[in-house]
């Protein structure tokens, strides 16, 4: 019968192996994920070193940021307490108005084949809300922009859509001049669109039936 009773040799052998094995995951467990120390490249393969990593500075934060309209070119901040606002990088975003915005409804008739076209007249950056609804049928509908002011040739399309009863959505404006919608009756009757404008548009334009 052998002896229960392990030999020295054998702790010292077991002993070494655990000491081998704890040395490992201190060097690619610990070391990454509590110091940011990655000698092996294991923490980061793994995630452990963006544990430890250091928060971004308020100038990598700005530079996160997409400018979408062309706003400030310089979206560095020189303070770095924390008490100073990351630069919006398009301030148009926000807009002070000291009237309140317009809401305004319109109601278009349209016949067979029938065609009509309906803007909003807006500053530049300024926004609208509108939504449209079609009763006895679809249309044809092409939401688009152009400054009367320059050529006819100048237009931005928005929208375009096929057989629609309906649209909701917003506009901020990309340049000054007239934004809305051109519709055209692609139903076997008459139909009846109600248009719903909110917003700070300086007035609504009718360009009536279209031939």
């Amino acid at each position: 019968m052998s002896d229960p009773v392990p030999s020295r040799s054998r702790t010292l052998k077991g002993l070494a192996v655990a000491l081998v094995v704890a040395a490992i995951l201190v060097v690619t467990l610990v070391l990454p994920a509590q110091y940011g120390i990655d000698p092996t490249g294991v923490g980061k393969a793994l995630g452990l070193t963006a544990m430890n990593a250091a928060p971004p500075t308020r100038a990598e934060t700005a530079a996160l940021i997409d400018d979408v309209l062309a706003g400030n070119d310089d979206l560095t901040t020189t303070s770095g307490d924390g008490k100073e606002p990351t630069p919006l990088p398009n301030p148009a975003v926000h807009q002070a108005q000291t009237a309140e915005p317009k809401a305004e409804t319109l109601v278009i008739k349209l016949g067979i084949d029938e065609k009509t076209e309906i803007k909003a007249q807006l500053e530049k950056g300024k926004m609208i809300l509108y939504t449209w609804t079609v009763e006895g049928g679809k249309v044809y509908v092409d939401f688009h922009g152009h400054d009367p002011a320059l050529s006819d040739k100048f237009w931005v399309r928005y929208e375009e859509a096929d057989g629609v009863a309906g649209r909701s959505g917003s506009l901020v404006a990309p340049f000054k001049g007239e934004h809305g919608w051109y519709w055209l009756n692609v139903s076997e009757g008459p139909v009846t669109i109600t248009l719903k404008v909110t917003g700070y548009q300086d007035k609504m334009v009718n360009h009536g039936l279209l031939k």
